[in-house]
């Protein structure tokens, strides 16, 4: 896979997750109530963690060429360990 199109893949995943924050951003104000942006904000919850391990995904997938392995499993670690932390 080129770099450029693992870089656009990444751009596109991020833009996507803009647009969905935005629009629930936006749904919040329209629902006007605690308990409707507060439903919005939990799925909203969900898209953050999930665009970061597919953004994620593609980024070592176009270093897994470049970078020797043993950095490569670094990488993962220290991705893993940030996932770790954040569900603890």
């Amino acid at each position: 896979m080129s770099e450029h199109r693992v870089v656009m893949g990444m751009v596109a995943l991020r833009l996507l997750s803009s647009l969905l924050e935005l629009i629930g951003a936006l749904l919040m104000w329209h629902l006007g109530t605690v308990r409707g942006a507060f439903q919005v904000n939990a799925i909203l919850g969900l898209v953050g963690p999930t665009i970061l391990i597919l953004v994620s995904t593609l980024g070592l997938v176009g270093l897994a060429g470049q970078i020797a392995p043993a950095k490569l499993l670094l990488i993962v670690a220290g991705v893993l360990l940030i996932f770790w932390g954040v569900t603890r």
